[in-house]
């Protein structure tokens, strides 16, 4: 079975809690700890990434926080994944290395075609799918002035 990194696991989470949860307040890490289980010097290095890609907005201050960068429909998993990964090539980080004619012509490749078959699904899903998920799931919105800007 193929396994999305951890990290980017988090960050998706982190993403998807920002998205379900935000207000008219940020969404401070601290929450999304507390309601993800996600370990803060992952967390931290994950949102800072988001910011700096334009996923999140940071918010400084006593009430500061993250709020997405843009609608949660214009968000998609890709987008995400490929910002935690570096790109998202790690499919291919076996490019460049020795290996049997098997390897390098047959294995490879298939690796690589793979994770472009991946990446397509990621890049087709959005925060607000995820959300509508969520919503269909049960899964309570915490913030009592919760806003919906989805037009």
């Amino acid at each position: 079975m193929l396994r999305l990194p951890k990290k980017a696991l988090f960050a998706i989470e982190a993403v998807l809690d920002i998205g379900y949860h935000a207000g008219v307040a940020p969404v401070q890490s601290q929450e999304i700890t507390r309601r993800q289980g996600i370990p803060r010097r992952y967390l931290e290095q994950a949102l800072q990434q988001l910011v700096q890609h334009g996923i999140l907005v940071g918010v400084r201050g006593p009430r500061g926080g993250y709020r997405l960068a843009r609608e949660r429909q214009r968000i998609t998993i890709g987008d995400i994944v490929r910002v935690v990964q570096g790109g998202g090539n790690r499919a291919l980080e076996t490019d460049g290395m020795e290996g049997s004619e098997l390897g390098t012509k047959v294995v490879r490749p298939l690796w690589a075609e793979i994770h472009d078959r991946v990446m397509a699904q990621l890049d087709n899903l959005s925060i607000e799918d995820l959300r509508s998920e969520a919503d269909k799931a049960g899964i309570v919105i915490e913030s009592h002035n919760a806003l919906d800007f989805t037009i």
